[in-house]
């Protein structure tokens, strides 16, 4: 007869998430996980299988997590411009109110593991797509009714817009001042002109 789970998967997924988020893959120990999520390491082996098998589960709630906000911006709200305006200022937002300076985790795991690990490389650049192609209707969408120029193309500017997302994201481990995030993202509105 099969053992119950004693624990909630998600909510230890959860804990899994924070804890790579601030240690990293490579500074996360098995221990850590242990101690962190709060279950046994048979358990821990039994449900997730290997600390690699869990840090992608971890990757996947997290993204999942990071794609609903911002799909739920671009679709709720009928400025093109304002949509733009609040994807930007989420990503910034979240990492300026982040104590710990954490730093964006999808963004981390492309430094430190994607450059070694195809699944994770693959996992980022899906999850990249997905958030230029956010940027991508909101344009279209601000250049089909006027609100945003037609001299550039929206592809180009999604290009564009989302590197300025990669940008906050890496600037957000070394500051936390508010003001320059807003400059960032004032000029970077102004291409929208």
């Amino acid at each position: 007869m099969a053992r119950t789970k004693d624990f909630d998967e998600d909510e230890v997924l959860t804990k899994a998430v924070r804890l790579f988020w601030l240690k990293g893959y490579n500074g996360t120990s098995m221990q850590d996980l242990v101690d962190g999520l709060g279950i046994s390491r048979s358990s821990l082996y039994d449900t997730y299988g290997d600390k690699h098998t869990l840090f992608i589960k971890a990757l996947e709630k997290y993204k999942e997590f990071a794609s609903n906000k911002m799909c739920n911006i671009v679709s709720n709200t009928t400025s093109a411009k304002d949509a733009i305006r609040q994807l930007l200022e989420l990503t910034a937002l979240e990492l300026v109110d982040d104590n710990q300076h954490k730093g964006c985790f999808m963004t981390n795991a492309a430094i430190e593991v994607a450059p070694h690990d195809a699944q994770v490389s693959h996992m980022i650049c899906q999850n990249d797509q997905e958030i230029e192609n956010a940027f991508y209707q909101a344009i279209k969408k601000g250049q089909e009714c006027g609100e945003i120029t037609n001299k550039q193309d929206a592809k180009a500017i999604a290009c564009f817009l989302f590197n300025n997302v990669k940008g906050i994201r890496v600037s957000a481990k070394s500051t936390s001042d508010k003001h320059v995030f807003d400059d960032i993202i004032k000029l970077t509105m102004s291409v929208l002109d």
